[in-house]
């Protein structure tokens, strides 16, 4: 496949033939930066880990040139960061036995940019070489840029498909805001039980995240623990790991629907629970 950045590539950890390993994806994973895949979009690496049936393929949108360090990564420079967080996001891929993952090396720049059409027709090139039934990306209240320009252009190029080709299920995950807010009816909730050592692994592949002052792993594995037990207030807890998720799905059966619409039923359904909560209780 062909792209719009200069130094995209492809990296199919089992060596299969391009097209056979693109077509036997079922879900697929699209994020900003190396690393957002293995916090946000665990639920469906987890699903397909081990697999023949199901395949997780992966998509990290931006070069990452712009990320924190320290320590021994504190002299490094763009261009050095850049190559050191792409093998991180290959051994990642590795480790988590993805059938797929494409590094798009676009600037952070462009991919923030309304009109930057190149990061939507790489996106729209990957779906349909793929096929996903179900894909992952970020959740419109993010609070980094970068992932909610993501979002918006996997939806863009989602809509540019027909609908008999569109995946069945559009998932927007937690990375710079967790999703606890959302009323529960309408949390999309992922059990990421068992095979802690594998969620471990694939965080602990970021060396230069975790060592350059960034404890994403530790971060991440309380966000997960804390939505168990925090879940539900009268019942003991029926899962040690869970993950929230947005459901984006209207927004890729119904062209119409404006995001930011969308999101403002969801926190809509929030704001009426909170203040239904205050009136029954005298407030």
């Amino acid at each position: 496949m062909k792209f719009n950045a200069p130094g995209a590539d492809l990296c199919i950890p089992d060596a299969l033939e391009e097209a056979a390993a693109l077509s036997r994806t079922t879900h697929l994973g699209i994020g900003a930066h190396q690393d957002d895949l293995e916090f946000m979009a665990y639920a469906p690496i987890l699903h397909c880990f081990g697999k023949k049936d199901a395949w997780f393929c992966g998509v990290t949108t931006s070069d990452g040139a712009g990320s924190a360090r320290d320590s021994f990564y504190a002299s490094y420079t763009d261009a050095q960061m850049i190559e050191v967080r792409r093998t991180e996001q290959r051994k990642a891929a590795m480790v988590g036995e993805y059938g797929a993952q494409f590094q798009l090396n676009h600037p952070s720049s462009v991919v923030k940019d309304p009109a930057g059409e190149a990061v939507i027709a790489d996106f729209v090139a990957i779906l349909k070489a793929t096929k996903p039934d179900e894909v992952y990306t970020h959740n419109l209240a993010d609070k980094h840029d970068t992932h909610v320009g993501v979002a918006l252009k996997v939806i863009a190029a989602i809509r540019r498909l027909p609908q008999a080709e569109r995946p069945r299920k559009l998932i927007g995950c937690e990375v710079w805001r967790d999703l606890d807010w959302m009323a529960d009816s309408d949390k999309v909730v992922m059990n990421v039980d068992g095979h802690e050592n594998l969620a471990d692994a694939l965080m602990g592949v970021f060396d230069s995240q975790i060592c350059g002052g960034k404890r994403y792993d530790l971060a991440t594995r309380g966000r997960r623990k804390a939505h168990a037990t925090y879940s539900e207030s009268h019942a003991t807890d029926k899962a040690q790991n869970l993950i929230y998720g947005m459901d984006l799905t209207p927004l890729i059966l119904d062209d119409s629907l404006a995001p930011a619409a969308l999101l403002a039923t969801y926190m809509g359904r929030f704001e009426d629970e909170v203040k239904g909560r205050l009136r029954k209780l005298g407030g």
